[in-house]
Formats: C-alpha cells, sequence, structure tokens
C-alpha cells in the first residue's frame, strides 16, 4: 500500500516541475489522504519535487498518523504550515506552490508568518490549481474497487427502499430520504457522499432540491438522487419512480430519458471528448422537443470527492482515459408538475464503459 502512496507523490511531484515551484504546501484533507493515508481532520503536506514529503498534524492524532502514514515525515504541532516548512529540504528561498483554492485567508497569514521564520520571501509563493486533483483523476485498480462497494452499498440500499414500501404516498420526503440513509449505513457505508436529494411532485424540477416535510402522493414522480461513501470514495445513483398513474408528459419524458442515459452509458470509452459524450445524450433530449429542459452537464467525474475532474459536459475541453470514473445523469425538469434524472456511475475501462450502479432503471409504479 505505501508504494502506491509514493507513487502518486511522485507523480505530484512530476506536475510540479512544470509550476517552476520546488515543493507543493498541501492543505486539502482529501488530498492529504490521497498522498499519505492519513485521514485525520487537521494537518498539512508539504511535496517535494522528488516524492519526498513530510506531514504535520497534532497531538489528536499523534498514534493515528504512525498507523496510516508511516512512509512520511511527521511533525506534531498545532501550527501545520510552520512545522512542515520548518523540514523542507530544499533552499527556504525556492519557489513554494500552493493549493490557492483551498488556501483561506487565515492559512494565507500563517503561511506568510512560517515563511518570514525560515528566512523565505513572500514572493516564492506560486499559486496554483489542480495539482493534485490531475492526478487523482486516474483511478487504479484499489480505487475503482472502492467506488465499487460504495455502488453496491446504493444498489442494496435502493432495493430495500423499494422493498419495504418506504416510498409511498402520504410519507415525507424528509422521512423517505432519512430511510434511505439509514438503509444505506445498514448497508455498509461510511457516511452519505452528499445530502440526498428526495423530490416528489413538482419538486422535481428542481435539480438540487432539498427535502422538505412535503408528502409524496399518489399521480406523481419521485427524483431520489443519493450516494454512499466507502473507504474515503464516493457513489452516486439517480433513480426516478412514479406513484400511481403519472401525467402523460412525464411518462413521455421518461422515456426520452432513459433513452439518453442509457446511450451516453454505451457511448463511454476512451479518447472520447466529454463534450462528445454529452452531445450523445443532449441530442436525444433536444430531438424529442425538450431540450430546454435539461439544462445542468451530462454528468462529472466521481473519487474523493463526489463532484472532481473530469467534467462531462458540452464545455468541457478533457477527453475520457482507462481509469476515469464519471456520472451519466441526464433529465428533463417540467416546471410546476416535475421531474426525471437516471443516473449511474461509470468506470472507463477495457475500451469501454461499465456502469457500477446496477440496480433497473426501467419506468416503475409503485
Amino acid at each position: 500500500m505505501t508504494g502506491r502512496f509514493v507513487d502518486r507523490r511522485e507523480a505530484v511531484g512530476a506536475a510540479l516541475v512544470d509550476t517552476g515551484a520546488t515543493a507543493l504546501l498541501v492543505t486539502d484533507p482529501r488530498n492529504i489522504a490521497y498522498l499519505t493515508g492519513f485521514r485525520g481532520s487537521g494537518g498539512a503536506v508539504l511535496v517535494e519535487t522528488d516524492g519526498g514529503a513530510v506531514l504535520c498534524t497534532d497531538s489528536r492524532y499523534e498514534l493515528q498518523v504512525v498507523e496510516q502514514a508511516p512512509d512520511v515525515g511527521h511533525v506534531i504541532s498545532r501550527e501545520y504550515v510552520s512545522g512542515v516548512l520548518g523540514r523542507r529540504r530544499g533552499p527556504a528561498d525556492a519557489p513554494l506552490a500552493v493549493e490557492a483554492d483551498e488556501l483561506t485567508l487565515t492559512a494565507a497569514s500563517a503561511l506568510r508568518r512560517a515563511m518570514a521564520d525560515v528566512g523565505a520571501p513572500d514572493t516564492g509563493v506560486i499559486e496554483t490549481s489542480g495539482v493534485v486533483e490531475q492526478v487523482r483523476r486516474r483511478k487504479d485498480d484499489s480505487e475503482v474497487a472502492l467506488i465499487e462497494r460504495a455502488c453496491g452499498v446504493v444498489d442494496d440500499a435502493w432495493t430495500h427502499l423499494l422493498t419495504s414500501g418506504a416510498i409511498a404516498a402520504g410519507r415525507s420526503e424528509r422521512d423517505v430520504a432519512a430511510d434511505l440513509e439509514h438503509a444505506m449505513r445498514r448497508a455498509g457505508s461510511d457516511g452519505v457522499a452528499f445530502e440526498t436529494i428526495v423530490a416528489s411532485g413538482p419538486n422535481g424540477a428542481h435539480p438540487h432540491h432539498v427535502p422538505g416535510d412535503r408528502l409524496l402522493a399518489d399521480g406523481e414522480l419521485v427524483v431520489i438522487d443519493f450516494g454512499a461513501m466507502v473507504g474515503g470514495y464516493s457513489s452516486d445513483c439517480t433513480r426516478t419512480v412514479a406513484l400511481g398513474q403519472a401525467p402523460g408528459r412525464l411518462v413521455d419524458a421518461y422515456a426520452v430519458v432513459l433513452e439518453a442515459q442509457l446511450a451516453g452509458v454505451a457511448a463511454v470509452r476512451p479518447g472520447i471528448a466529454c463534450s462528445d459524450l454529452d452531445a450523445v445524450s443532449r441530442g436525444i433530449i433536444d430531438s424529442a422537443g425538450y431540450g430546454g429542459y435539461f439544462g445542468h452537464s451530462l454528468g462529472h467525474g466521481v473519487g474523493l470527492d463526489v463532484h472532481e475532474a473530469p467534467a462531462v459536459s458540452s464545455r468541457s475541453t478533457s477527453t475520457l482515459s482507462d481509469g476515469d470514473v464519471i456520472t451519466i445523469e441526464p433529465g428533463i425538469y417540467l416546471p410546476d408538475l416535475g421531474g426525471i434524472r437516471i443516473e449511474d456511475t461509470v468506470a472507463v475501462s477495457g475500451g469501454g464503459g461499465r456502469s457500477l450502479t446496477t440496480t433497473s432503471k426501467a419506468f416503475s409504479v409503485l
């Protein structure tokens, strides 16, 4: 396992060469976990161009850091930034890269103080974005296995929800969300990957609706978007079901979304431009006359974050590669009537795509 972390740090070190920096200060907790294995809630890592690294965290994690990150240097201090800079092997005035998107004003002040303490100039800081995230994008076999386990959890939880009668008229969106999250826990989730969405009736026209006290009713659709975390990795799945006889326009729209989703999954392969993949599903929805009701992108990468590179959208400049894990999630959202979204988590491998979420997507009336 430690060899995998070494490889990741060396890849990040190699990527630093293009920035002009000789070391990267990593403060994003997910990136720290990715590069070292350490999963505490506080700390910083300094990664140098040769892959060497030192990790600073506080005394709460003094034992944990030795167990989880045995192959990096350790500093125990509440001053995370100064702790790692004090162990930097290169010259103090050599350029230092930082994760600009993660550096708060408070952390930036701490960085300036720490650099002054070691005699480094403020001008030696290079703001970077996505250095670790681009390395993270390509998932190795162990990462795909964890994502697949997280997908298995949502499959099991969804099956339980359908067979338990939890999705029924008279129950609130909030209650259905709670039942689903409990089912994911019982199926092996370490926690939710994001806030569960249960959107009933007209609320389904809001892609990111927050479950509330509205009661489910016969004659409407219910959109349920949910994900689990296993070993730090996410899954993402959406299913839409009907309670009783839904309006004909929604039934028609469901068929269009399902066709678009199946076509999108079938088109996944290494080498396809993400914008072209988006166009496969979007073209079907446009041709059916619903193009104005599908406003979001077709999908996104999944890993340590539930939303990460690559973006699968009409604006994306990325091309799919082996090791990518993405979602395919077209939708149609009809104001004041309801919505449909169907989503799978899909691994790019073996010349195509493999859906890691496997429950039925056929139109289902409960």
